[in-house]
């Protein structure tokens, strides 16, 4: 690692006593007397960004990661000199840098240490490549607990491991495997109940280390590159994710049908096979609203095209299954087939699109069409042309969405699976090296993608997946976990994963259902389903060596299950819906790890399976074979049994019981769920009426809900329905307070209320302060209130 090793004995270097200092608006930059410079830069009062240089002066400030459409700003800065140290101080933080050798400490206002260098910055001088190894060293504290990272088939708390970031092509990956396919260097700490980040934003191959090697010590380490990292102070975890989540760009808001259930497989083909899967779902009474093309639709797997046997008619069949509420998804690879007579290739070629080796020649690897070379998607010339690639698939097939695959980018018959490392690339007009660009290759083609797509399908949104990523990824595509196994373990790592992600940024994701690798029972596949419909990204994916995976491949049961859960999904499409736009607006992680949502309850802190669906719902998936039941731990708070409406006190781990068609899920008190009738797509049906499930709380409690077309850009004008209830329960009146925004005109014009958990009889209800007719015997056999939806404020009234 990086001391008491043998790296140690290369010759690490430090910073020596700094000999000046300068200040110019945001910006403190300290210089030492052997060339070193950290530059400090305050962009909020709780953001602060740390960069070193050991060659006396910076290279071009760059990033592909940090959103720079988005603005910051500061209320406070102070610079102050001492005789040890300068201190920066912003309304939140102050940070201390020692006059002797630059390291640093960050305290609260109340002098709390927050954050503290143990050796602090150091460096080892690169004789095989050049430049530096750049080091970091943290001193931490008793009891600290680390969170996020990203794409990491671990524990969700990070204490005691070693990790590492190399996108990579991880097929039947395992526990614990390192690494995977996506590179999220952010990172959350907790102790003494405050939170704080850290955001290393190098490209090269980078490394964490929590604890592993020396008990008090975390440290993060990178082969090359500069050490350039964010600190965000929190103290709420909440914050620090919002922040960093601000700070690399959120996503625009999905077209509601892809946060339906989607179906998949490595391949379906030809085309009366895919009839047949469609025409399946709608039988069954099964919704979806997806169905994806693997390799197999391309000829020969070259992008861009279609293999005219399997698929005749390409623009008919995507229209007839368009008319039945599918929405057609297909692959495109990097790997592009070094075929004179491909169109895709000899523009490339003319053009000079292609990635090259040092001295010169054309990245050559081979891939599924065979031998390939790849576009160098950090050449904007290459994005842009890429981008122009969707026109026929998207605007004139009638494709709605398009998924990235080994993006990593992953060549086959290499020892290490990918470029070699001395592959050129323009890097936006900083050449750089493999070593460099690696991290983000899938990220720019995605990136790519994701404007051809948008450009295309306008005025309709974009639909874009990826399988690799690097932090920033969010503002372009979807992502999933990629190529997971059939297994118990499989289905425990794909529940810590997606909460991983949903706190790293990039909350768009979810995992192959049932796992892409062999094949699953029946009962691990209702299981997977069960937990599936929780996440943000919800597809059933396979491979077709090990066997069929569509719902009815497995018995009766198993389809029972698989429709009631895919039912439930799409009742809480408008709940699912409002998460994402506080994603968006907010940057609100939509999955909520326990300690999240309560990180002041230590009990929380090493809780891997529960998690907060949104805010108000608590999931727990079964885990295990032959279960009828499980411990989980309900955190603080009043929450509603959903299946049986029994209330419990939380703060305790208990026991839950269920069955083969349920998993435990809880409600908040005080919540407002908001549901759809289940349709067998999204906008298939018409309705007239928004179902409210209220559940009652004693003391106040907020829930929104946010609606719009479904589609389209007119969200961005105004064009939406933005609801704030308040409830506000007594012991014999419960009053729900309703506060609209936004100019869009749903189409239904009532609310359905169902309540639940009330403590009383009901004796009388006032809407607006008018009393309406009410019998309560009605009310006990058909258990719901039909209102008006344009009421303020609604008073159930006890006897």
């Amino acid at each position: 690692m990086i001391t008491n090793t043998e790296l140690e004995y290369k010759g690490d270097l430090y910073p020596t006593k700094i000999v000046s200092f300068e200040h110019e608006v945001d910006s403190i930059s300290f210089h030492t007397d052997n060339s070193v410079i950290l530059k400090v830069t305050v962009l909020r009062d709780s953001l602060i960004r740390f960069r070193f240089t050991t060659k006396g002066y910076f290279s071009n400030d760059f990033s592909y990661a940090i959103d720079k459409s988005h603005s910051h700003g500061y209320n406070f800065l102070e610079i102050s000199e001492v005789e040890d140290y300068y201190q920066i101080k912003t309304s939140k933080v102050k940070c201390r840098i020692q006059k002797i050798d630059m390291r640093l400490s960050i305290y609260d206002l109340e002098d709390n240490i927050i954050l503290e260098d143990e050796l602090g910055f150091h460096w080892e001088e690169s004789y095989e490549y050049g430049g530096n190894i750049v080091k970091m060293s943290k001193a931490s504290k008793d009891g600290e607990c680390f969170y996020g990272l990203g794409d990491k088939a671990t524990q969700l708390n990070l204490k005691g491991k070693r990790l590492e970031n190399f996108a990579t092509d991880q097929y039947a990956f395992q526990k614990d495997q390192e690494p995977l396919y996506k590179v999220v260097p952010f990172y959350i700490g907790l102790h003494n109940k405050k939170s704080y980040g850290i955001f290393f934003d190098n490209t090269f191959r980078t490394y964490f280390d929590f604890c592993h090697e020396r008990r008090n010590v975390t440290s993060f380490w990178a082969e090359g590159g500069e050490m350039n990292y964010y600190f965000i102070y929190g103290p709420e975890m909440q914050d620090v994710v919002t922040t960093y989540t601000h700070l690399t760009g959120k996503p625009e808001l999905p077209p509601l049908w892809a946060l339906g259930y989607h179906q998949c497989k490595w391949s379906y083909y030809p085309e009366s096979n895919l009839k047949e899967v469609a025409a399946k779902f709608r039988e069954l009474k099964i919704p979806c609203d997806a169905l994806y093309l693997d390799i197999d639709y391309m000829e020969g797997f070259r992008c861009f095209t279609w293999n005219k046997e399997y698929f005749q008619d390409p623009k008919r069949m995507v229209a007839e299954l368009a008319e039945d509420g599918f929405k057609t998804v297909v692959i495109i690879d990097p790997g592009i087939k070094i075929d004179k007579e491909y169109s895709v290739y000899k523009e490339a070629l003319e053009n000079d699109y292609f990635c090259k080796r040092a001295d010169g020649p054309y990245m050559k690897g081979k891939v599924w069409p065979g031998e390939c070379n790849f576009p160098d998607y950090t050449n904007p010339s290459v994005r842009e042309w890429w981008a122009g690639l969707f026109k026929e698939l998207i605007s004139e097939i009638g494709v709605k969405g398009v998924w990235n695959d080994m993006n990593e980018p992953a060549v086959m018959e290499v020892p290490n699976k990918t470029f070699p490392m001395d592959v050129r690339h323009d890097y936006d007009g900083n050449p750089c090296s493999h070593r460099k660009a690696h991290n983000i290759y899938g990220t720019q083609m995605a990136r790519a993608t994701y404007h051809g797509v948008k450009r295309f399908a306008y005025p309709k949104r974009p639909f874009v997946i990826t399988r690799s990523a690097y932090a920033g990824a969010q503002r372009y595509t979807s992502s999933w976990t990629g190529d997971n196994v059939a297994t118990w373990e499989h289905l425990w790592i794909a529940n810590i994963q997606v909460q991983r992600m949903s706190i790293s940024g990039m909350g768009f994701t979810g995992s192959d259902i049932g796992g892409f690798a062999e094949q699953p029972s029946g009962e691990l596949y209702a299981r997977w389903i069960q937990l599936g419909v929780f996440h943000p990204f919800c597809r059933t994916h396979s491979s077709g060596d090990h066997g069929d995976q569509e719902p009815w491949a497995f018995d009766e049961e198993v389809i029972d299950i698989t429709r009631k859960f895919v039912n439930l999904r799409y009742q809480l499409l408008p709940y699912l819906y409002t998460m994402f736009w506080q994603y968006i607006e907010e940057g609100i992680p939509m999955l909520k790890p326990l300690v999240y949502f309560d990180q002041e309850d230590i009990h929380t802190h090493y809780r891997n399976d529960e998690f907060i669906f949104g805010n108000q719902i608590l999931v727990c998936p079964i885990l295990e074979p032959n279960s009828l039941g499980r411990r989980m731990y309900i955190p603080r708070g009043q929450w509603y049994n959903y299946w049986t409406n029994d209330d419990i006190k939380g703060g305790k781990e208990v026991w839950v019981d269920t069955k083969f068609d349920q998993i435990p899920i809880f409600v908040k008190a005080g919540a407002v769920i908001p549901k759809y009738p289940v349709q067998q797509y999204v906008g298939e049906l018409e309705f007239d009426e928004l179902i409210l499930e209220i559940y009652f709380k004693e003391g106040k409690e907020k829930s929104v809900v946010y609606e719009d077309a479904q589609d389209g850009y007119d969200y961005k004008k105004g064009r939406y329905s933005f609801l704030s209830f308040q409830t506000t329960g007594k012991e014999k009146e419960l009053i729900i307070q309703l506060h609209k925004e936004g100019k869009y005109d749903t189409p239904y014009s009532k609310y359905k209320i169902n309540l639940i958990g009330l403590p009383f009889k009901i004796n009388a209800i006032e809407v607006d302060n008018v009393k309406i007719p009410f019998e309560y015997q009605l009310y006990q056999e058909s258990n719901y209130l039909l209102v008006d939806k344009g009421f303020t404020e609604l008073h159930i009234i006890g006897e």
